[in-house]
């Protein structure tokens, strides 16, 4: 039993409010005085969901900002991390990231895997201890985990796979789905994980071959997620070579739906918007990652407007920070319309939790309330940066990851006086990213 000094219920914020968990799930909500009840100071909300997370990505950090370039010039960088990876020194890089995600609110990821293979292109005898190593990390961070397997074919539009990539190919798509239905076998049954499916981009995927991955994700029920439109080269590129944008040729082979997410999808035409929202897909919007690779402002907004559902990603980790993703979408697009007010901050927190967490496969979460996950992240708002501040607002603008203190994950508590039950994770990712270098 907890008792919340405040939380964010379906109705609005309340006070004194009791929670009880039975297992992994609320068994009961009510208000009360706390009694015997485990004390949660500040104003408690549910889990949040990281729907867009490339962990491997987190070696970065702090290491490729100096200097000039662009996307592209980091990506080299990118790949000479992923060549240096296998199974074991995988499991010690993501155990730790998902740790420093569970100790900013976080309590499920989608984690966009590509890297599969040992260096030379060659299957591990198992072909997919990648994967088992970042599904064990994200249970012992106290992590659920949607693992969305990624097909990847080809290494630009038209172009042959090189170099590290031949990490991330399984040949064609046949043979990617035959390897993801292996996986999803192995956790069939097992609610704390979601076997999922992304086509990397229409860069890294050939058009004839995407209709297999959706067929995967349709058999399964599984979230189906791509990269989209996340530069100006790769719209040209596809315009160049199909005669049509990148959303348009995902539209065309099946890839859009109630299920799908459109990541990034920074660089839309109108008609893109419109396929996006008609579709029922949701956008996932990744700004501090957009920022740090200068790619640019998502029209987040107009793409609600149409019908899609947003949700947020931390994606490279130049920042794993929840709180900031969600006002920088407001934040961005107060700068590219010289308007405030584009959102809510209940529309940001819903897209940092329900939404997030539906769209990588588990709709019982995100939301405090009976029969839900026993999801609870508790903010402070005494610190220097939130107090004065109230409501939801007090999160959303004005808390940042350190001002969370407690969470409950599936029932599980991971995090208590913001250290998390792993230790200090702080020489955790130093370890493991320092033995990367």
């Amino acid at each position: 039993m907890y008792w919340c000094e405040q939380a964010w219920l379906p109705d609005g914020v309340t006070d004194g409010v009791l929670i009880e968990i039975e297992g992994a799930r609320i068994a009961r909500i009510g208000q009360g005085p706390p009694g015997s009840a485990e004390r949660l100071a500040g104003l408690t909300i549910p889990g949040l969901a990281n729907a867009h997370s490339h962990a491997f990505h987190r070696a970065l950090r702090g290491s490729a900002q100096e200097g000039k370039g662009d996307f592209w010039t980091w990506r080299e960088r990118m790949y000479t991390v992923a060549a240096k990876l296998d199974p074991d020194s995988y499991l010690r890089l993501a155990r730790a990231v998902y740790a420093e995600m569970a100790l900013a609110g976080v309590t499920c990821v989608g984690e966009f895997h590509y890297l599969h293979h040992a260096e030379d292109g060659h299957p591990y005898d198992d072909p997919n201890a990648m994967g088992h190593a970042l599904i064990q990390a994200a249970r012992d961070a106290g992590l659920r985990i949607a693992l969305l397997d990624t097909c990847y074919l080809s290494g630009g539009i038209g172009a042959p796979l090189a170099g590290t990539q031949l990490r991330f190919t399984d040949g064609d798509a046949e043979g990617w789905d035959a390897r993801a239905e292996e996986l999803a076998a192995a956790y069939e049954g097992q609610p704390d994980v979601e076997i999922g499916a992304a086509v990397h981009s229409v860069r890294a995927v050939p058009p004839e071959q995407m209709p297999v991955v959706a067929e995967f994700s349709h058999r399964n029920a599984a979230p189906l997620h791509v990269h989209v439109s996340e530069q100006q080269a790769e719209n040209t590129a596809c315009v160049e070579m199909y005669a049509a944008t990148p959303v348009q040729v995902l539209h065309e082979r099946g890839v859009l739906g109630p299920r799908s997410t459109a990541v990034h999808a920074t660089h839309l035409a109108d008609v893109d918007i419109e396929l996006l929202g008609q579709s029922g897909s949701y956008v996932c919007m990744c700004p501090t990652t957009e920022r740090d690779l200068a790619d640019g402002v998502g029209p987040a907004r107009a793409a609600a407007d149409r019908g899609a559902s947003i949700t947020l990603g931390s994606d490279s980790h130049a920042v794993i920070d929840l709180f900031e993703e969600a006002r920088a979408v407001e934040l961005d697009e107060r700068l590219a319309s010289h308007k405030r007010g584009h959102w809510r901050a209940d529309e940001l927190l819903a897209a940092a939790t329900v939404t997030g967490h539906t769209s990588l496969g588990f709709p019982g979460a995100g939301l405090l309330v009976p029969g839900a996950w026993a999801d609870l992240v508790s903010v402070r708002l005494d610190s220097v940066r939130t107090a004065g501040a109230r409501g939801l607002e007090a999160v959303v603008y004005a808390a940042t990851a350190a001002d969370v203190h407690a969470v409950v994950s599936g029932g599980r508590r991971v995090v208590t006086e913001g250290r998390h039950l792993l230790g200090d994770v702080g020489p955790m990712l130093s370890e493991a990213i320092g033995a990367l270098r």
